[in-house]
């Protein structure tokens, strides 16, 4: 079987949730006899035709030079260039600049979708951003096969919003079995004598929220902000924040293996994603033995269930950087149940199973039942009917 995934800014990741799915799937399916193409933005740092044996194809991304507008240039070029290609089966990953060139998508090919979040209910977006994203959605829909969702949440919307069924695979991570507090050096760092928080610069991951408890906490440890800041809410967060000593923004780091130690010997880990399903560096910190204070929302109880601390606000944050202290013997059964839910449910060799499982089922069913797709006017009848 040939696969292309599609939908990221590349492997090996250098930017986020979908980056990593995407590099941890495409070398485990690429072990497992498949073929497969990653789609990379031409400037991503790693530049070599393949990656692990993974196939890579870069392709012209002029975000660098145009914002937003580039992303949906760079996912039209991706799907002009795997056109020319032959493929089995399309794995989209998201659809926010993807999904207006469904129609493009090869009528000869499965095309299957995995869905994110709810991206139109991200607080960055404005109203009628927002109203974009609905349509955007409602285009990945209609020009995917198969559906894909990260989370029991997004499995319950896609059939109560659209009447389709779709195919529950959450994310995955390994438990983390190599700490070496040396690392700690290089952060001038004590075990369990700082918090952190790894997320990137969005409204939506309560960065803010959680900054202004820890200002209003002082509990004089440091505490950790990871992740790339050369966006307009990381440079309005630094200019709120630098002035606290500490308060350390440390950029964004791609080092598994130091990511894992510094989420190991933290104190508290702050994870205040808000929208969307399963979250990867959620599964990493559980992974990791991190004590995981979590913003309270159902996408996040539905993994962590009673294992963590909750904030909904400033003052909760507050509260529980005064009281958690990972030492104390209260709280190990919250890491220890964590640590085995990603072994039971989340092991990263379950969910490659689980997607090859899920290419194998629908490229047969497809053969057995294909149907040329009908792309010519459905663009006009979604925007009568959306």
């Amino acid at each position: 079987m040939r696969i292309s995934i599609i939908g990221t800014r590349g492997i090996p990741n250098h930017y986020g949730g979908f980056e990593q799915c995407a590099e941890y799937l495409a070398a485990g399916l690429v072990k497992r006899g498949y073929e497969v193409v990653v789609y990379n933005s031409h400037n991503h740092p790693y530049q070599e035709k393949t990656w692990n044996a993974v196939e890579i194809c870069h392709c012209y991304d002029p975000e660098y030079k145009l914002g937003t507008i580039g992303q949906f240039l760079y996912d039209y070029n991706c799907i002009k260039d795997l056109k020319k290609k032959k493929f089995d089966v399309i794995l989209q990953l998201g659809y926010t600049s993807s999904s207006v060139w469904g129609w493009l998508l090869p009528r000869n090919t499965v095309v299957t979708t995995n869905m994110d979040g709810l991206e139109w209910s991200r607080s960055k977006y404005s109203k009628p951003v927002q109203a974009f994203l609905r349509f955007a959605e409602k285009l990945a829909v209609r020009y995917s096969d198969y559906l894909i969702a990260d989370s029991i949440e997004i499995q319950k919307y896609l059939e109560k919003k659209y009447n389709k069924k779709s195919t529950y695979i959450p994310y995955g991570a390994e438990i983390f079995q190599r700490p070496d507090p040396a690392i700690l050096d290089e952060f001038k760092l004590e075990i369990h004598q700082y918090d952190m928080l790894i997320a990137r610069m969005e409204p939506e991951n309560s960065i803010e929220t959680i900054l202004d408890g820890v200002v209003k906490a002082d509990t004089g440890r440091k505490f950790l902000v990871i992740g790339n800041t050369d966006n307009d809410y990381g440079t309005y967060l630094r200019a709120k924040f630098d002035y606290f000593d500490n308060i350390r923004f440390c950029g964004g780091i791609y080092n598994m293996d130091k990511l894992n130690n510094l989420r190991y010997y933290s104190n508290l880990y702050f994870h205040g994603h808000t929208v969307g399903g399963t979250n990867p560096s959620l599964l990493e910190a559980m992974a990791s033995n991190s004590l995981i204070c979590s913003n309270d929302n159902k996408f996040n109880r539905a993994i962590l269930e009673n294992d963590a601390l909750y904030f909904s606000d400033a003052d909760d944050v507050t509260y529980h950087l005064l009281t958690g202290n990972k030492s104390e013997s209260r709280y190990q059964h919250f890491m220890d149940n964590n640590k085995q839910k990603i072994t039971e449910f989340y092991t990263r060799d379950t969910i490659i199973n689980a997607y090859a499982d899920h290419f194998e089922s629908i490229l047969s069913e497809n053969v057995k039942s294909y149907q040329p797709k009908v792309h010519g006017t459905e663009v006009s009848f979604l925007l009568e009917n959306s």
